[in-house]
């Protein structure tokens, strides 16, 4: 069994040592996934510092005189640079160095954050905020494909670093506003800087070049379909990611300010990180929680029941005040999450390993370019009705979702079996 103590042993936890001395190669993948594990959650934080500075007396708000729609709109293009960045990340990383991205990773996102604290004006910060969309962009294509390339038990690796990233975005709120409102909005962006710059020249220290390994790479699958199934496949994918990614981002960004405007009372920024970030803490919760039943259960069968929550829970939102909003966000912020795992897993299944950088590359487009669509989405819709119409519009899209799921578990049953279906991805 796996013993770990602290903050940093539960990054660690599904690689720590055991009581065998592991092998020189076995404790630098444990070293690169903890890496991995605590980049995920870095890059979740730093995308959702801004939604939460934003905000209130303390935010941009109370400093520049600003509406939210108007100063919300300013991260438009950060959240498009996720996504439109994501394509050459992954390319190069296959045929470049995956190591050598992250490393770009964690220097990138830490000097864009010092530029946007230090930023004069909001055109310098909108400016820095591109530039950390741009960096942040690399994680998801390159270190997804780097999780599955060192372990044998992606469901257990991918559950575990989608937690991570989980985590990363609920203590963004929170810590976030604990930052602005006692040191001042520019602190927001500095110390998590400094923590992005201080984690990249560790782990340029620690770990090994891996150009050499690029050509060596595996060109099948796990799992082969047939062409016209592959082509359905990627259709129902596309529209899963497209939709999932609206739906993610959309309520991802907007949640500390929902929590704001629709809690029913006059609370602080304070409070407010605060609640957002316990809802953050469920979809941690839940896709932890999904990544073990996933040991029990057909993933494809997961898929289908969690989008199906997710529907109900951003419905459920839609109509909810008070406290009931509270809980309301924590299923639909917990499915969101949740799917994404189950996701991941049954990518891995149909792609081989010298492809994977840019087919998950692609995927992260998708999803990622609808970050500036989302921001955009809640500028506009809020303006004209509110969260009632924001989050309405939100159900019509997880609506799609299932639709899209619904068509890959069709495809999956027919060519595969349950019973082939049900196995982990390896």
């Amino acid at each position: 069994m796996f013993v770990n103590t602290g903050f940093l042993g539960l990054f660690a936890m599904p690689f720590a040592a055991s009581s065998d001395a592991p092998s020189p190669p076995e404790r630098q993948t444990r070293r690169t996934i903890r890496f991995l594990n605590w980049a995920h959650a870095l890059d979740h934080f730093v995308m959702l510092i801004f939604p939460t500075v934003v905000i209130g007396a303390a935010g941009l708000e109370g400093v520049y005189g600003r509406s939210y729609a108007e100063l919300i709109a300013l991260g438009t293009a950060s959240f498009v640079a996720f996504g439109v960045f994501s394509l050459p990340a992954g390319w190069l990383a296959d045929r470049w160095s995956r190591r050598s991205m992250m490393v770009l990773f964690y220097l990138g996102c830490g000097l864009s954050l010092l530029g946007a604290g230090l930023a004069a004006d909001l055109y310098l910060l909108a400016i820095a905020l591109f530039a950390l969309g741009m960096f942040a962009a690399i994680y998801h294509p390159v270190g997804m494909a780097m999780l599955i390339e060192a372990s044998n038990a992606r469901g257990r690796v991918l559950a575990f670093n989608g937690v991570c990233g989980n985590l990363g975005a609920a203590l963004a709120a929170g810590i976030t506003a604990l930052l602005a409102s006692y040191f001042g909005w520019r602190m927001a962006f500095l110390v998590p800087g400094a923590i992005c710059i201080a984690t990249g020249i560790v782990y340029l220290a620690m770990s090994s070049d891996d150009r050499h390994h690029a050509a060596r790479r595996v060109s099948a699958p796990a799992v082969r379909l047939p062409p016209r199934a592959m082509i359905w496949m990627f259709v129902c994918f596309f529209i899963v990611a497209v939709t999932a990614g609206l739906a993610f981002n959309v309520i991802s960004v907007a949640l500390p300010k929902i929590v704001d405007e629709r809690l029913g009372q006059d609370v602080p920024l304070l409070l407010v990180g605060g609640l957002a970030t316990a809802v953050f803490v469920c979809g941690a919760i839940a896709q932890l929680a999904v990544g073990r039943l996933t040991d029990r259960y057909s993933p494809h069968v997961l898929f289908a029941i969690i989008v199906v929550l997710e529907f109900a829970g951003i419905l459920w939102a839609t109509y909810a005040t008070g406290v009931t909003l509270l809980f309301a966000l924590a299923l639909a912020m917990g499915a969101i999450y949740g799917q994404v795992t189950v996701n991941d897993m049954v990518i891995a299944r149909y792609t081989a390993d010298a492809w994977r950088g840019r087919v998950y590359a692609v995927r992260y487009f998708l999803i990622f370019i609808t970050s500036g669509a989302g921001v955009a989405i809640i500028a506009f819709l809020h303006g004209r009705g509110g969260f009632d119409l924001v989050l309405a519009a939100m159900a019509g899209v997880a609506f799609l979702l299932m639709l899209g799921v619904f068509g890959i578990v069709a495809i999956i049953n027919r060519h595969e079996g349950a019973a082939v279906a049900a196995q982990p991805a390896e």
